[in-house]
């Protein structure tokens, strides 16, 4: 796939003084493989500002922080975790492909700016969110409105590209911070934007405690869910899915009045503002579901595939001795039995119909057969 064909696009570049602008985009003679696309786009994001961070632009994620690097200046430190995975995942990519140098830059950039990241971005209990054009950072305790910001501590430990301590500092501080068990929410960041005189811009124009500003954003709640399972505490991160899950905001009659929302479908955000705290808002939101079923499926249940692989880590509550899983794979079957056993972590096993097989993976067919897998894990 890699190697198809592809023409690229053209259209004028924005103008300084626009943050953008709409038009339609012609189709250029020029073309590429898509491996030639992806090396370019990787190019294209090495812009850094005056603490080796990615520029923010006018928003990066969270579009409503639209004025943050406005003029050009201001950096990312949510981008700066997000191109470190990137970086880490392009590398393995470019060595397959027969292009060690380009594989050899990944690893050198993302080594670069983790290193910045580390310098600049850590305000002490947690990652500071960006820096304005100013050089004023948003997401520090210093400030009086957006002190934490959850995805700059979940992309944290999803990037695998900061100091641990650092990231389980962080997370703690997302939990005592931004998770509140009682209203069965996840803040996206706190205290919402309000009266500062700091203005990331339209993310101001939602009431405070509503949508993105300071309001659950179920996208980012997830990744919190997702991040406590990488660091392999199943209680935060089965709590944190039991909060996310729809059915679990109207099993009564007095919950269903206060979500107001349909139960069986992802809603984009819930409210933190009273009088309406834990009304769902936007519903059906397709990009939150996505993201909940890998939650579900890759990070709790542990079940990965790649390629013909399929990958086990399951992150299971403590009181489940077991799960089984049915698993299409083209015209064949598999019968999963997941146990977990008491022990240190560090144990597991894995049995395709009764051989044992090295590491935590085996290889899947797609001819019609049926076969039993037995994973056991400590």
């Amino acid at each position: 796939m890699l190697d198809e064909t592809v023409h690229f696009l053209e259209g004028r570049a924005v103008n300084p003084e626009d943050d953008s602008y709409f038009d339609l985009p012609s189709c250029s003679a020029e073309v590429g493989s898509l491996y030639e696309h992806c090396r370019r786009a990787i190019r294209h994001g090495l812009r850094y500002g005056d603490h080796g961070l990615p520029l923010m632009g006018s928003g990066d994620w969270n579009d409503g922080m639209n004025l943050v690097g406005l003029r050009g200046k201001g950096e990312s430190v949510w981008l700066g975790f997000f191109m470190c995975e990137v970086f880490r995942q392009f590398a393995q990519v470019a060595q397959l492909h027969d292009d060690p140098p380009f594989a050899e830059f990944c690893v050198e950039e993302g080594a670069r700016l983790h290193q910045s990241i580390e310098q600049h971005a850590w305000d002490g209990e947690w990652y500071r969110r960006a820096y304005f054009d100013d050089g004023t950072p948003l997401g520090s305790a210093s400030n009086d409105e957006c002190q934490i910001d959850s995805i700059s501590q979940s992309w944290s430990v999803l990037s695998g590209a900061s100091n641990k301590e650092h990231s389980l500092s962080a997370m703690n501080a997302l939990e005592q911070r931004l998770v509140h068990r009682a209203d069965a929410l996840i803040q996206l960041l706190d205290p919402p934007f309000d009266k500062s005189k700091m203005d990331p811009g339209y993310i101001r124009g939602y009431v405070p405690g509503v949508r993105e500003n300071g309001g659950q954003y179920t996208h980012a709640a997830v990744w919190a869910a997702m991040a406590f399972a990488e660091l392999g505490d199943s209680k935060r991160a089965w709590a944190l899915i039991t909060m996310i899950n729809p059915v679990n905001h109207a099993q009564s009659a007095a919950g269903i009045d206060t979500y107001k929302v349909e139960p069986y479908v992802i809603s984009a955000d819930l409210y933190a503002s009273p009088p309406h705290v834990g009304r769902g808002g936007w519903s059906w939101y397709t990009g939150s579901a996505g993201w909940t079923y890998r939650l579900i499926v890759e990070s709790l249940l542990g079940l990965r595939r790649e390629g013909e692989n399929l990958h086990f880590n399951p992150c299971l509550p403590a009181e489940w001795s077991s799960v089984k899983i049915h698993y299409q794979y083209h015209q064949a079957r598999y019968l999963i039995s997941i146990s977990q056993i008491p022990g240190d972590g560090e144990g597991a096993s894995v049995m395709l119909d009764g051989v044992i097989h090295k590491g935590k993976s085996i290889p899947l067919v797609g001819i019609q057969s049926e076969h039993l897998v037995e994973v056991v894990f400590c």
